[in-house]
Parts: structure tokens; sequence; C-alpha cells
């Protein structure tokens, strides 16, 4: 079988079409030019067989409880309660926007909801501050990243999906690597904010003031807990806890902040499902595509290119980061994982590395991705939120990009940082 499936997939790619018909026709047209019509129903079958798995309901679950908590006015109470704690120091907005972000993923577990809900909300008031539309973008951008990182994470059960790997240790080992990714973009924000001379808000909350927005902030805040120590403590598995958010964010959004309406229901319930088919189809896709990797011996010719290279672990993983990097300007997180979670994973499973490690890896590599040009879908959704240009965006990001490489580099050559956690909790 020949692996003409690539030529016709990226051509399909440069071309515009969408990531789910180029996954595909790259196939289909590759097997009719070889004349192997007798794979099109093995195509079709691990199609449906790739959406039909119970530890993948916990992906539509999440994006409903996610809908759910931002359809009731949780994205406010988020920012409310962060400008309350630290609005008051130089730059305040910038670290309350990176705070948000990193609350708000606790919710979502997208990068592409966070950049919309808080900046749709954030850029304006950042603006009116005083910050640069730019900047304003940047930061927004830089900080939705975590969307895919900090639990509950979509794209984190989709590479369990595929590579077997517990859920539950990811989740761990996510949270770890979330806080520490969150307290980088903290770090450079302060420098930006001397050296630039960034806002500071006039006056500092009160201690009451501080607890009022706690108040009203504390029953979403604990959506996060709820899900977490359910899982870990093996109250429920990570499928479940996704159906427990979908209940506790309508509990919390009618009755208890009564801030989500009735009426409010049959809109995010359509928009849910609308989202969940597109990404359930897309796995369907990636499934199949994946499968005729295999199938045509891609995956061990990259495997065999790698290692003829070097057989040193620590330049092969230098190697693999700089790959994912270029994979994630040009392709989505969730098709980049599962096209190349089968391809890479049990390659350097096989050469000794932990397969928790390697998978946070390559899910924060390819997620870093998703704000890198030309393709990054967060980098499109901070311009549509800004009216700045992607390019510019990109630009003005820099400093926050060059933290999330610093911090992949340093949980790629200090796997301990990934794994204590989980394995403190028997996860691993």
């Amino acid at each position: 079988m020949s692996v003409a499936y690539i030529f016709i997939f990226l051509l399909l790619l440069i071309a515009g079409a969408p990531i789910v018909f180029a996954l595909l026709i790259g196939p289909g047209l590759s097997l009719a030019l070889d004349d192997q019509h007798q794979f099109y129903p093995a195509i079709l079958a691990r199609l449906y067989n790739g959406i039909d798995s119970f530890p993948l309901m916990a992906v539509p679950f999440f994006i409903l409880a996610g809908e759910l908590m931002n359809s009731g006015g949780v994205t406010a109470a988020i920012f409310r309660f962060a400008k309350a704690m630290i609005g008051h120091v130089r730059g305040g907005l910038a670290q309350v926007n990176i705070v948000t972000s990193m609350l708000f993923a606790s919710l979502s577990g997208s990068a592409v909801a966070d950049a919309s809900a808080v900046g749709k909300m954030l850029v304006p008031e950042m603006v009116k501050e005083g910050y640069s539309r730019r900047y304003s973008a940047a930061v927004t951008a830089a900080a939705a990243i975590l969307g895919p990182v900090i639990p509950p994470s979509g794209l984190m059960i989709l590479y369990a999906f595929v590579m077997n790997v517990s859920v539950a240790a990811l989740f761990a080992a996510g949270a770890v690597v979330g806080v520490l990714m969150a307290g980088g973009l903290m770090l450079v924000t302060m420098a930006l904010a001397h050296r630039r001379g960034f806002p500071k808000a006039e006056r500092e909350a009160t201690w009451s003031e501080r607890g009022k927005a706690l108040t009203q902030t504390l029953p979403a805040l604990m959506t996060p807990v709820v899900l977490l120590g359910g899982v870990l403590s093996g109250a429920f598995t990570p499928t479940e806890a996704a159906a427990v958010a979908c209940v506790y964010a309508l509990v919390v959004g009618i009755f208890i902040m009564r801030t989500l309406k009735v009426a409010d229901l049959p809109r995010v319930f359509v928009t849910s499902a609308a989202q969940s088919g597109v990404v359930l189809l897309l796995v369907g896709a990636a499934v199949s595509f994946a499968w005729i990797v295999t199938v045509s011996g891609l995956a061990e010719s990259l495997a065999a290119l790698l290692t003829g290279v070097t057989t040193d672990v620590y330049l092969l993983l230098l190697l693999v980061n700089l790959l994912l990097f270029i994979v994630g300007m040009f392709l989505d997180a969730g098709p980049a994982i599962l096209i190349l979670g089968p391809v890479l994973g049990p390659m350097f499973v096989a050469l000794g590395v932990d397969p928790l490690h390697f998978a946070v890896v390559m899910c924060v590599n390819v997620t870093v991705g998703l704000a890198t040009p030309p393709m990054g879908l967060v980098l499109f959704v901070a311009s549509s939120v800004s009216g700045e240009k992607p390019a510019a965006i990109a630009l003005e990001m820099a400093p926050y990009l060059l933290m999330h490489a610093s911090i992949i580099f340093l949980i790629t050559y200090a796997p301990a940082i990934v794994t204590t956690l989980p394995r403190m909790l028997g996860f691993a």
C-alpha cells in the first residue's frame, strides 16, 4: 500500500478543506489509486468503532457541562473573584486574565472555549483600562492554552482512549503542569508590566469585597474539586464524572447562582450537541486515518527514521518535541493526538519512556500549537474577539510562547514533575 494518502491529506489541508473530510478523502482516494477497494469496509468499520466507545462519552458530557457553566454567567463570577484578589497589582488585569483562564479551564477543558469566553469579557475591559488591544488579545490566547491541560481535559481523554493510558493519571499530571504553566505566564506578565508600565488599579479590594466575590464564585470553583475528588477517590469513573459535571452545572446555574434560566437550556443543548457531533466525527475519521497509517507501514518507517538518526532517548525526545511543534502549527490538537499518538507513543515506550510522561509531553506540545501560526485556532478566536490580525497577535505573544516552550522542555527532561503526583495517588 502506498502512502499517497499523506500527500492527498496535506493538499486538502492546504486547499482549506475541513480536517474531517481531509482525513477521510485522503485514504479513500489513495486506496482507489492503489486499486485496493477491499479496505473500504475496514475504514468504515473503524469510523463507527472510533465513535462507539463508552470512555469517549465523557467528551460530549464535558462539552455540555462547560456550556452550562458559561451560559450561567460563571465566567463573569470568576473574573470578579480574580480581579478582587490580584487586580490591584501593576498589570493586574493581565494577571486576572491568566487566573480567569486557569479557573475557567477547570470547567471547560477547551482552549477555544476559554479564548472565546474570557476574550469577549476581558479584551474590551483591558483596552478600556489602557492596555493595547494587541497585547490584550495575546495574553488571552496564551492563557487559553491552559484549557486542554488543566483537567477535565477533552484532549487528554482522547489520548487515553487511543493509547490506553489512565485518564485519572493524566488528569492528576495535567493539574500539576497546568499550574506550572499558569505560574510561568504570570512571571512573564510581571516582567512585562514593569518594563512597559502597565496600568495599576486605583485601589486594592477590601477583604470584605474579596469574601463576597469568593462566596459568589465558590459553587463554580467547587466543580473541579467535586470531579477530581470523585475520580481520584474512585467514587466514579471519568466518564461518569462528566455526567456528574452536567448535573452539578445545572444545579449551580439554576438553583444556587440563579444565573441560568430554563429558557436557555434548549439553546445550550443544541450548541453542545453540534460541538459534540463535530468532535466525535473527527475522532472517528482520525481513528480510520490512524489505522491506514499503521497498515501502510508508515508508523514503522517513521520510527525507523527517527531511531536511525540516533538511539539516544534524550535526543529523540528533543527531535519529537520539534516535530510536534511543527505539526501543531498546521494540525489541530485533537487530530494530531489521534494520528501521531499511535505512531510515536509505542516507539518511546519501547525505548523506556514512561507512557504517562510521554502522554503529557505530547498533549502539552500539540496544545501550544493551537496558538502558533499559521493554523492556530486560538489565534483566530483571539483575532475575532479583538479585531487584531492573527500574525500581529502571534508576534506580541512571543514572550509567552517562549515560556510555554521552556516548560515543555522542563517536563520533557524532568519527568518527575509529571509522574510524582499520579504515583502518590496510585495511578502510575
